[in-house]
């Protein structure tokens, strides 16, 4: 299990947005491709926690459900693995792997993790927790940052057993990296838990992310 805070910048601006039309694929499921969304956007109504996806890539912006959303990675996401030992959580060097970058390409998807909707004082410490419970697919899913010279915190990974746990302040916004080992289809089960001013826990259901890579 790991454990890992966040640092969230109020505010951010989205980058790279992509105009165009966003396609529907035959189940009826809106695929994103390219442009800025907020892949995991926490809100809070009614005495819970959502799961939201923020989608940037429409005007106006649009609060979508996680079960109506693909997240691709395009073929143009391929990498390899640096020969660095830093990022040897990602396989060998020089494997390929694929990966949506935290800074952003406006070829491909630049999805972030959001708070921005969660209203300070409302939680104690003004955090909120985000939980990656499983993965499932044909290889590994790791998020980590990059600092400025390149050195990688690793936020969660499902190589490593899991549950783990994202802690992010309230009323933000963070870019990570997504990285996958394999191309294909990846089934990803986030869950949001917090505990309000008063002491009362609060929880979001389980969200499945689907992605497909390559």
């Amino acid at each position: 299990m790991r454990i890992r805070t966040a640092m969230l910048v109020p505010g951010l601006a989205a980058l790279a947005l992509v105009a165009g039309t966003v396609p529907a694929t035959a189940t009826g499921k809106v695929v994103l491709d390219q442009g800025h969304v907020d892949a995991v956007d926490i809100h809070y109504e009614d005495g819970a926690l959502e799961l939201h996806v923020h989608d940037d890539t429409v005007d106006p912006p649009v609060e979508r459900d996680p079960a109506d959303v693909i997240l691709r990675a395009l073929p143009e996401s391929e990498t390899t693995v640096p020969d660095d030992p830093a990022y040897a959580f990602l396989g060998r060097a020089g494997a390929p792997v694929w990966v949506l970058p935290q800074s952003g390409d406006p070829a491909l998807l630049f999805p972030g993790l959001s708070t921005e909707e969660l209203v300070p004082g409302v939680f104690t410490g003004d955090s909120v927790r985000l939980t990656l419970w499983r993965v499932r697919g044909p290889g590994a899913l790791s998020v980590f940052t990059t600092d400025a010279v390149g050195a990688p915190t690793v936020l969660a990974d499902s190589r490593d057993g899991g549950p783990d746990h994202i802690d992010l302040a309230t009323g933000g916004h963070i870019h990570v990296n997504w990285a996958f080992t394999k191309p294909g289809w990846y089934k990803a089960t986030f869950r949001a838990t917090a505990t309000l001013a008063d002491g009362t826990p609060v929880a979001s259901d389980p969200a499945v992310y689907t992605f497909y890579i390559g």
